[in-house]
């Protein structure tokens, strides 16, 4: 039997709990009734994916009244920023503008989270731009479990409210489409093996790999498009399509002196330990060590490491990098020693590709990247380098409990490239990147060299450099520079689907572009769009191309983002 799905649900050690009305009207008295194999369970949106992009749709569409079932793999929301370990990567003017209102407030109360909850310095808890971490790589590097607290409570109420069914270790198996509309979902619980079928108008693949894409049917495309495909400076003269960057399974740790916290040796250890990258441009030596390709030229550049924060001469010390806790923060006597993230050049995995993998290759791969990560730090206990000539910080201390999971490690990898869908409009090089954009110009093309193309679709803006790590097929890094650019509303639109839209790294972009529009702050910037799309769209009962399509709905729609507080093109 069909049922409608009024209260809301959220899954809490693999049981769900639903709490369901018997018919259509939601004032006929809730009651709790046993799961069903096949329950259908509806709302207006199915939002597949609680990554950033996944909880960014979700609340653009529930504070509008949209009512949302929100499916995620694993037991924590947040995606990049939480089950995957990653503190956010952001432009350099992010306090100040290059985001969405309701970003900023994600990350603002990620500040007052540890202002309220956590024994600060009176110094620190009076910095209005706090850093828990003083991480090196963005303004704002915080713990994983920071970012769940902050997005449930930011979800919290359309929960309460029943606007909100949110079904925490669930995937997407199947779907059910009738020629360009998707009609369902089928979900499986990863713990109970229960399935339920999910009914929307309107779905979004948040995704990291982007799931639904071929169990759609939704045309899409995959690794690298070739020079006479998009005609890109930095594209290859041959595309190939298993050709994807590598993923990370990234790790926390701290440094306990005077201890020994060494672990048992992995089991490919002295694979890892003697493992030279083969690339087609080489890696400086082994990649277990503190040298790497500068990303920018290719040629070697060495890294330092010191798991005090000592700095380490000219050398960026590693430990700093991704640091998320910093103890000079705290109360002396909160910590003992800094916590860090390791997603470094040295855990990058290239050996297999996940996208389309089968389960037992995926499974395959993901427990070899485990093995490199775990390999990378018994490394750093037993033999890296030390300034004082020795060799191994043996204090260094496996924080198992910063990423929630058994083994220590994230929960899910650090995914940097997915399926792309064939849009109606492709993001390429020219449009973003700075040297195609002057070549461009001296090639007597009618665009300012020092700005990103500007589109009159747009729904959104970001920026980040164009930064692909390396490849499954052996590409080394592909790093250089773009320019502040806007989200164009045509890459978020498939060509022939009618009823789902993308909300991850699987719009609208190239091999190249997908470089600089897959970091936190873009990610979130499309999943609001897509949330606030869909709710536009209901509104005027037409499908999301069409707003693309009608001028004046076009403008209509672009001031209702902007009413929301998203930022349509770049302050200069």
């Amino acid at each position: 039997m069909k049922r409608r799905n009024f209260l809301g649900s959220i899954t809490l050690g693999g049981a769900l709990v639903n709490n369901i009305s018997e018919g259509p009207d939601a004032n006929s008295g809730p009651f709790l009734r046993e799961n069903r194999s096949r329950e259908t369970l509806t709302a207006d949106l199915v939002i597949a994916g609680g990554g950033l992009g996944g909880c960014a749709a979700a609340l653009a569409a529930l504070r509008n009244g949209v009512s949302v079932i929100l499916t995620e793999e694993t037991d924590w929301i947040g995606g990049q920023v939480s089950q995957q370990g990653v503190p956010p990567d952001e432009h350099q003017w992010i306090e100040t503008h290059g985001c969405t209102k309701v970003y900023r407030e994600f990350r603002n109360n990620v500040r007052e989270y540890y202002k309220k909850h956590y024994p600060l310095t009176e110094e620190a808890r009076s910095r209005k731009n706090l850093n828990p971490g003083d991480g090196a790589v963005s303004r704002l590097c915080h713990e994983p479990r920071v970012a769940v607290a902050v997005l449930t409570e930011m979800l919290a109420p359309y929960l309460s409210t029943g606007k909100l069914t949110l079904l925490l270790e669930h995937k997407a198996i199947s779907a059910k489409v009738v020629g360009s509309r998707v009609q369902s979902l089928v979900v499986l619980n990863k713990k109970t093996k229960n399935r339920y079928t999910l009914s929307a108008p309107y779905f979004v693949d948040a995704t990291e790999l982007g799931d639904l894409l071929p169990m759609t049917g939704t045309e899409f495309v995959t690794g690298t498009e070739s020079k006479a495909e998009t005609n890109e400076l930095h594209a290859p003269e041959k595309g190939n399509a298993d050709n994807v960057q590598s993923f990370t399974v990234c790790f926390a740790m701290d440094y306990q002196p005077g201890d020994n916290h060494v672990i048992e040796k992995p089991a490919e250890y002295e694979f890892w330990k003697n493992y030279v990258p083969k690339m087609a441009k080489p890696w400086s030596g082994k990649l277990l060590g503190l040298s790497y390709s500068n990303p920018k030229t290719l040629e070697p550049k060495e890294l330092g490491f010191h798991p005090e924060g000592i700095a380490t001469g000219d050398k960026l010390n590693l430990w700093n990098y991704r640091r998320m806790i910093s103890k000079a923060n705290f109360v002396p006597g909160t910590y003992k020693g800094d916590i860090t993230i390791v997603n470094w050049p040295q855990n990058d995995y290239f050996l297999g590709n996940l996208i389309g993998a089968s389960e037992k290759d995926f499974e395959k791969h993901v427990a070899r990247a485990k093995q490199l990560s775990l390999s990378l730090l018994y490394w750093l206990q037993t033999e890296a380098p030390r300034p004082d000539g020795g060799k191994g910080w043996p204090g260094i201390r496996f924080r198992k409990d910063i990423m929630g999971t058994e083994d220590g490690l994230a929960k899910y990898p650090y995914v940097r490239e997915s399926r792309r869908i064939k849009a109606v409009f492709t993001i390429k090089e020219e449009h973003v990147g700075a040297a195609n954009r002057e070549m461009a110009v001296a090639n007597g093309a009618p665009c300012p060299k020092d700005k990103s193309a500007e589109f009159h679709d747009s729904v959104g803006v970001g920026y980040y450099h164009i930064d692909l790590h390396p490849s499954s097929a052996g590409d080394n890094y592909i790093d250089f520079a773009s320019l502040p650019f806007q989200i164009p509303l045509g890459a978020l639109i498939p060509i022939r689907m009618e009823n789902l839209l993308p909300a991850n790294k699987n719009i609208g972009t190239t091999h190249i572009t997908n470089g600089c529009y897959r970091l936190h702050p873009v990610e979130w910037s499309i999943g609001e769009a897509v949330g606030l799309l869909v709710k536009f769209a209901f509104g005027k009962g037409v499908a999301p191309r069409r707003v693309r399509e009608k001028s004046e709905m076009l403008k209509g729609f672009q001031e209702f983002l902007k009413g929301e507080g998203v930022e349509l093109e770049w302050k200069r």
